[in-house]
């Protein structure tokens, strides 16, 4: 050795070797419309990307009949008193967690209807947890400390084959469970493994294998649409229009005096005089209105038909 030179220690265990997988799915293909990203113009670059975006609407067009299929399930488990939850990790488990945050608001759906798990816990949703995803027997666990029977359990995995979310599924099934799995990769092989299976073909990304994108926007369609009609079968929109929001604001307050001008053809001062008698209960308000019934009995008639609106009016009209 030389002076001043320091011995290796050959006692001295080597780091552990981490894991590694290549994925096959095709948002890991190169996209060939793009391989000269790096040297486009800035409105190239944009152009590049919204031409491929345009292709995700019709990619969610050709599964319409699997998320129907998964709207029925959702139905019937929440008719029948059990609950819907989202499993996912990165992107795909973040935008799980922004679907279920938005339906109380929104339709006043109960808090504990969907429960959305994401792989890493509540601090993976501002940065990657290591590892997270991986973790096939931490899915299992989280699953089977909170899914029941006649539960309804969504995987979220661009790829189709994200360990967390696989680990999850499986653990669902075993407690009776049902089970949908919702990718970009038509081709994954838990297709077989769950009862509706929803492989959104939105193929190779513009930057290659960054699901936050095109497979990202592929799954905040059909989650939108997803939960938007499990609501509306539900009954909690009338027509068109939000009768179970949450007024927690100037605006949403104001947005339920136009719901019932819109409803009913009532004029302004005639709907704010029937939300104040009914103590700011919009469907109540709403019934009201419609059938002409004083409040007791539109309040009665709601109870009568599970709080569904069309339910109460066809009651007040026989």
């Amino acid at each position: 050795m030389t002076p001043g030179s320091v011995e290796p220690d050959n006692d001295k265990a080597a780091p552990p070797t981490r894991p590694t997988v290549r994925v096959a799915a095709p948002t890991e293909r190169r996209n060939p419309l793009s391989v000269d990203l790096d040297l486009m113009s800035t409105r190239d670059v944009l152009t590049v990307i919204n031409d491929a975006d345009r292709r995700v609407p019709a990619a969610v067009a050709a599964v319409l009949d699997e998320i129907a299929a998964t709207v029925d399930l959702a139905v019937a488990a929440l008719r029948g008193g059990h609950r819907v939850h989202y499993f996912g990790a990165g992107t795909s488990g973040r935008l799980g967690v922004l679907d279920a945050a938005e339906l109380a608001p929104t339709f006043n759906s109960p808090r504990d209807w969907f429960c959305a798990h994401l792989a890493g816990g509540p601090d993976a949703m501002l940065r990657a947890v290591e590892d997270a995803e991986d973790d096939d027997r931490g899915g299992a666990i989280e699953a089977a400390g909170c899914v029941r029977a006649g539960d309804l359990v969504v995987g979220l995995a661009a790829s189709g084959r994200t360990p967390y979310v696989l680990g999850a599924l499986a653990a669902s099934r075993a407690t009776g469970a049902s089970t949908v799995l919702l990718c970009a990769n038509p081709e994954a092989e838990a297709a077989r493994s769950v009862d509706v299976f929803i492989g959104v073909d939105t193929g190779p990304e513009v930057v290659t294998g960054s699901t936050r994108m095109k497979a990202g926007t592929a799954q905040k369609l059909v989650l939108n649409a997803f939960s938007t009609a499990v609501m509306v079968r539900l009954g909690r929109v009338y027509s068109n229009l939000m009768i179970d929001m949450v007024a927690t604001n100037a605006k949403l307050r104001g947005r339920m005096i136009s719901i019932l001008v819109e409803a009913t053809g009532c004029s302004e001062e005639v709907s704010r005089r029937a939300l104040g008698e009914a103590d700011g209960d919009l469907k109540t308000a709403l019934v009201t209105l419609v059938s002409g019934a004083e409040v007791t009995a539109a309040r009665a008639a709601l109870a009568r038909s599970a709080d569904q609106v069309r339910g109460a009016l066809a009651l007040l009209a026989s």
